[in-house]
């Protein structure tokens, strides 16, 4: 809830932290009248004003101090806040000037704003006040001062100043600067008893001159605590709404949330207020759907219940319904349906489906009665049950047996592994005198890491491969070495590095992969190998398919896999620069089936670190997002993820502060010469910075940035060449201004 509207004439105001790529605002009913909307009007700030520490914010009260009584708003304000007159009152002297005040400061307020001050009349006075009521009296709220010093002071004269809410101290001794604004808030949200509060600017002992005030703003909190339905479920619902026609008057705005306004026809999973809601139940009978059953449904993966029954739907039963490994009721009575039913979703366990009045609909003999036309009769439901052989039963109690005496025997670590594994395969596996052989003796070193050195290698002087020697130092040890080689025998994609074998000879352990003629990633990007500068085209085919090994491992891995050490070192490049995704040693899996995330001890490389995943120890697939989301800013800047030297030592937050100039050049990398499409540079930056999200529930999936990285490279391969850099097309700071009303 936003606020209530009980009047014809209302403007109201909020700072919202959207989540996701859209936005619902709903006008709800609450008594006999019809909602009804002048304007909506939407304008983006930069991240870095108007900082909570989460919650949205209700404007409450906005001011500038004059003796005029004319609103300042666009375009004297580029973020078109209005700023209404105050007028000083009878212990109140109005301070003016007409030279020019500093303001880009991120808030930005209009020189008509900031040449204006009030301050006490009598110059012995040493107490500013501005006191106003809250309503509801229990309402937390924001302030924002904005002081800028506008008379010259001499040698002998200080302004100096305490600022105080209710008697607390929040900004001590503070003076403004001389013609320069400067912002004063607090990140935590504050609250007065009663809803009375009293902003008092308190004369400091050592000042001469009282304090004063150009500006002030205070918001009220919104707690928006309910999570948004999660964008691919919010995104395959309203497919399926477009696919059907479907026009139930309150399908509109957020299907899940809030639960009062729920969607007809729809059942939700709100239970864990930390993770956004998903779709658990999806009721269309008799909706008068035709055509044939949406393939679009398959993307509701948290799917329990599906209820198409009584409609006029066509064609076959797909298979896909068999793979919805959330789905145990399907009821398509009452259809037009026609074909056989799949083997595979007859044979999915305790699913219950219930196809009667189908008369073209066969199943399989033996599983359910078939209407052929001749007087047979159909079975209302198949309910699959589970049947298990007394050889079945004997085989599983015997393998129980096996584990729990191999669990005995070999001794747990702190994660509950054995310590001292054998990798239960004999495929690939080298012996030590080959992986003597293969390097010639270990030669040519390729490089160093975490785990030791690589050195080049062949086998049978035919296969180019690289070998990764376990150092007796490394920090990372059997357990990694392990992790490595039991997912890479098992999982193949074009995106992940190849292993060619593996040694586990004693000490002597090693790991032999497919060979990657030119490095890694850091190595081109920082220039240690030399070489011409990877362009921007290449740049994003770099992204695009290090995305798709990832989301390989996010959606296609049984179980899913999480990679923990994304970073520009582990991605390889051969000599036809096609990309690989190296080093799983930190893999983790989730190998319960929906499971969300699970709780470890972290690991990865600082810099590319989820602050979230740092701060929780819980581990999901959207830590490897965040990680990537690095990777392409340094594919963007070409610059350090961390950087002492630099005003924001780490380069999210150099970019963040960057994006505020608006100036794309200032972010990209210079040794791309304006040689690329400025629309593509922005669409990555704004992709980046959304998987960069602090709350990992609002990050894009692997898959949506597949998407957007492709419609990257599409574009940027489709220019033919340079081509000057357009305008800037988003609004970050001053330099752009938004839209006249």
């Amino acid at each position: 809830m936003w606020i209530t509207v009980n009047t014809n004439d209302t403007h109201e105001e909020i700072l919202h932290v959207s989540r996701s790529n859209s936005l619902q605002v709903c006008l709800v009913k609450t008594g006999t009248s019809i909602p009804f909307i002048n304007t909506l009007e939407l304008r983006p700030l930069v991240d870095d004003i108007y900082p909570t520490e989460s919650s949205s914010l209700n404007y409450y009260f906005r001011a500038y101090f004059s003796d005029s009584s004319r609103n300042v708003e666009y375009p004297d304000d580029v973020y078109d806040r209005i700023w209404r007159p105050l007028s000083p009152n009878k212990e109140w002297a109005l301070l003016t000037t007409n030279l020019q005040v500093n303001t880009s400061n991120g808030y930005d307020l209009p020189q008509r704003v900031m040449a204006k001050a009030v301050t006490p009349v009598n110059a012995s006075t040493t107490t500013l006040e501005i006191p106003w009521t809250l309503k509801p009296p229990t309402s937390l709220f924001y302030v924002y001062l904005h002081f800028a010093e506008l008379q010259t002071l001499q040698a002998n004269e200080t302004r100096e100043f305490d600022v105080t809410m209710n008697g607390n101290v929040t900004h001590a001794s503070y003076s403004p600067k001389f013609l320069k604004m400067q912002t004063a808030f607090s990140r935590a949200p504050k609250q007065c008893d009663g809803g009375k509060c009293l902003l008092q600017l308190v004369k400091t002992s050592r000042s001469t001159l009282p304090p004063l005030i150009n500006a002030i703003e205070i918001f009220t909190v919104i707690d928006f605590s309910q999570l948004e339905t999660h964008e691919d479920e919010v995104v395959a619902i309203k497919n399926i709404q477009s696919t059907y026609g479907l026009s139930r008057i309150n399908w509109q705005g957020d299907p899940c949330v809030p639960k009062k306004f729920l969607w007809d026809g729809l059942n939700c999973n709100n239970s864990d207020v930390l993770m956004p809601p998903t779709i658990t139940s999806l009721n269309l009978s008799s909706s008068g759907l035709t055509g044939i059953i949406a393939l679009t449904i398959q993307n509701l993966t948290k799917l329990q219940e599906l209820d198409l029954s009584n409609n006029n739907l066509t064609g076959g039963v797909p298979e896909f319904l068999a793979d919805m490994k959330s789905l145990l009721v399907i009821n398509l009575r009452g259809n037009n349906l026609s074909g056989i039913v799949p083997q595979k979703l007859l044979e999915k366990k305790m699913l219950k489906l219930n196809i009667e009045g189908n008369p073209k609909l066969h199943c399989t003999v033996g599983l359910c009665v078939n209407k052929d036309g001749e007087g047979g009769k159909q079975k209302n439901s198949i309910t699959i049950p589970i049947v298990a052989s007394v050889a079945a039963v004997v085989a599983l109690i015997v393998a129980l047996v096996i584990f729990y005496v191999i669990r005995k025997k070999a001794p747990l670590n702190d994660e509950g592994i054995s310590s001292e594994p054998t990798i239960m395969t004999k495929n690939k596996k080298f012996t030590y005198s080959e992986v003597i052989t293969m390097t010639n003796n270990f030669q040519k070193i390729l490089g160093k890491g975490g785990f030791g050195t690589v050195y080049y290698g062949s086998v049978n002087s035919k296969t180019q491969v690289a070998v990764k020697m376990l150092s007796h130092s490394s920090s990372q040890g059997y357990k990694q070495f392990k992790a490595e080689v039991e997912l890479l025998l098992r999982v193949h994609h074009k995106n992940l590095v190849g292993l060619v074998g593996y040694c586990e000879e004693g000490d002597k352990l090693a790991l032999i992969y497919e060979y990657m003629a030119n490095g890694d990633l850091d190595g081109h990007m920082s220039g240690k190998r030399g070489g011409a500068i990877l362009n921007w085209g290449t740049r994003l085919k770099i992204a695009v398919e290090s995305a798709q090994g990832l989301e390989y491992l996010h959606n296609y891995c049984e179980p899913v896999m999480v990679h923990r050490d994304v970073k520009t070192t582990n991605i390889l490049l051969n000599e036809d620069f096609d990309t690989k995704l190296a080093d799983f040693g930190l893999s983790r899996s989730f190998p319960i089936e929906g499971e969300t995330h699970v709780s470890t001890v972290v690991a990865g490389t600082i810099g590319y670190l989820d602050p979230e995943y740092y701060r929780t120890n819980w581990l999901t697939e959207k830590s490897d997002v965040y990680s990537f989301g690095i990777v392409l800013l340094v594919l963007i800047t070409n610059q350090p993820v961390i950087e002492q030297n630099r005003q924001k030592s780490h380069i999210a937050e150099w970019v963040g502060a960057m994006l505020t100039k608006g100036d794309i050049k200032s972010i990209t990398d210079p040794n791309l010469h304006g040689d690329y499409d400025t629309s593509t540079v922005w669409k990555a930056v704004e992709l980046a910075m959304s998987c960069l999200n602090p709350a990992s529930v609002t990050r894009p999936t692997m898959s949506q940035v597949v998407v957007e990285l492709k419609e990257c490279l599409a574009s940027e391969s489709s220019r033919g060449g340079e081509s000057p850099s357009r305008e800037v097309i988003m609004t970050f700071g001053t330099e752009v201004n938004p839209t006249a009303r």
